[in-house]
């Protein structure tokens, strides 16, 4: 007699979740639609008896203890404290998207699927840590999230734009005629993205912060 069986082990599931200054914008913001992802993901994974980790950066002091707890979640039973410590969670600092990708493929015990959840509208690029992951075996999911703001600016005239992080500024003169030249360097942007991403087997979504999240729970990301 020869006894077959399956043998199901525990996935690992690490979520990279931008709450960088430049996601605490847009209406409503990028960093509270990126957190409502997490959740969902999350959940699901917990649901599944997967081993959850939410890699937070850059972070800020005053969620230490919320970001230790996102590290390694177990169970169904964890999903309310899973939910609350996300909530704990502030936006605030400098992005270093390859960094932190970089020290999550390095850190990481067990290899498994590695979901990021950011803008990518870093100045060093996200090549580099996108990579890093590949190299160390994840399977990697990438989720871009833009204000619509960012996609279709309202705000027209002479302007001084601030960078949220570095506190840079530009003087800029934004016309309606340049609208049209703005929204190609936003389409342009998001290609070479996805370009770069799915030639490296990379999955990507690109969505704005005010899209129903059903639609892309359900149909989009369980493809």
């Amino acid at each position: 007699f020869i006894k077959l069986y399956e043998e199901e082990r525990e996935l690992p599931v690490t979520l990279f979740l931008d709450l960088s200054a430049s996601m605490d914008f847009g209406t409503p913001t990028k960093a509270r639609f990126a957190t409502q992802l997490a959740a969902a993901i999350g959940y699901t994974a917990l649901c599944g008896f997967d081993r959850v980790s939410v890699r937070v950066f850059p972070g800020t002091a005053e969620d230490l203890a919320a970001r230790n707890a996102l590290r390694s979640v177990r169970g169904r039973r964890s999903s309310m404290t899973y939910f609350h410590r996300l909530q704990d969670l502030h936006c605030g600092g400098l992005a270093d998207l390859n960094e932190a990708l970089r020290l999550g493929a390095l850190e990481s015990k067990a290899v498994g699927v590695a979901v990021i959840l950011s803008d990518f509208l870093d100045p060093e690029g996200y090549e580099s840590g996108v990579q890093s992951l590949i190299a160390r075996g994840f399977q990697v999911h990438a989720i871009q999230i833009l204000a619509p703001e960012e996609v279709d600016p309202a705000q027209f005239g002479e302007l001084r734009v601030i960078d949220s992080e570095s506190g840079s500024e530009v003087d800029v003169t934004f016309g309606k005629t340049r609208l049209s030249s703005y929204r190609q360097t936003v389409a342009n942007f998001r290609a070479r993205l996805r370009e770069y991403l799915v030639k490296r087997g990379v999955s990507f979504t690109s969505v704005t912060s005010d899209a129903p999240l059903e639609p892309l729970l359900l149909k989009q990301l369980r493809e």
